[in-house]
């Protein structure tokens, strides 16, 4: 999540004499805040330094981190003049709309129409394409399972949404990644790739608006860089519709695999591991309620 942590710091006097209540706070920084840590030493430095820390932390989607030393805070703001070495800012910022390849998006769109048991797979970064996500899971008769960070995605009381995956997941997760034969996954990069699909069951396709992990966790066949909302709209196009069945079983109204039916397996609500959310036979020993 974007952070900006405004901390206080000793007198600019002070500094180097290992004072009272000294820290080197930009190295105490530095690992968690490593996109933007600044100490502010002249109030006409403030303007570009806060700049700077909210729009890095709001791109990068992470912590960024403004020292400002105690006898700082008690200076008069003077703004930054028309001078050598004098930083200005300026307010707003318009983020574009990043769209993947349309070859990519059509060969995507294949493997999850190709598919006759499909599982969703959502995270923090499907949070802006709820209703999309909603649209792809009716469309392709898909249970959707979700990542940590994820849950706010959907609501479980859905009745294709399986609940939360991993180390503190749902039982119907678990068994619908384990039966399924294609995988999409949106805005996530879960990292526990034994409570995914084993590694020749699916086919799969990931979307994701940041792409330095896109394909790192699951052997994708394609890999979409875009924002979500704007790349499963544009899948939804293309996607071959299938209808609900009585039951609540889904059927393809045409498929290239014959139509088969497919539902995720689930409860009313969810179940819990009392441990790990592993299946019956995990090594660990967990026991399923």
């Amino acid at each position: 999540m974007p952070v900006i942590a405004i901390v206080g710091q000793t007198n600019r006097s002070a500094l180097g004499g290992a004072y009272q209540q000294e820290v080197d706070l930009l190295s105490l920084f530095k690992d968690v805040a490593s996109d933007f840590v600044q100490m502010v030493t002249v109030p006409e430095q403030l303007p570009n330094v806060l700049d700077r820390a909210i729009r890095t932390a709001m791109t990068r989607r992470g912590p960024t981190a403004i020292i400002v030393p105690n006898d700082v805070q008690e200076l008069d703001y003077t703004p930054p003049p028309h001078a050598f070495k004098m930083v200005p800012s300026s307010l707003g910022v318009s983020s574009p709309t990043v769209m993947p390849d349309s070859d990519a998006v059509r060969q995507a769109a294949d493997i999850l129409n190709a598919g006759t048991k499909v599982a969703l797979l959502v995270g923090q970064g499907a949070s802006g394409a709820r209703a999309e996500v909603e649209q792809v899971a009716e469309v392709l008769g898909a249970g959707v399972a979700k990542a940590l960070l994820g849950k706010d995605v959907l609501s479980d009381d859905l009745p294709y949404v399986t609940g939360s995956i991993g180390l503190l997941g749902t039982r119907p997760s678990y068994e619908m990644m384990s039966d399924c034969d294609t995988l999409l996954t949106v805005g996530s990069s879960f990292p526990y790739t034994q409570f995914m699909p084993p590694l020749d069951q699916a086919r799969g396709v990931q979307i994701d608006v940041d792409g330095s992990l896109i394909g790192m966790r699951y052997p994708y066949e394609v890999n979409l860089v875009g924002d979500a909302a704007a790349t499963l709209r544009a899948l939804l196009a293309l996607l071959a519709h299938r209808r609900t069945a009585p039951g609540g079983t889904t059927s393809r109204r045409r498929s290239p695999a014959g139509g088969r039916r497919w539902t995720p397996r689930r409860t009313s609500r969810p179940t819990r591991s009392t441990r790990c959310g592993c299946s019956p036979s995990c090594p660990r020993g967990c026991r399923m309620t």
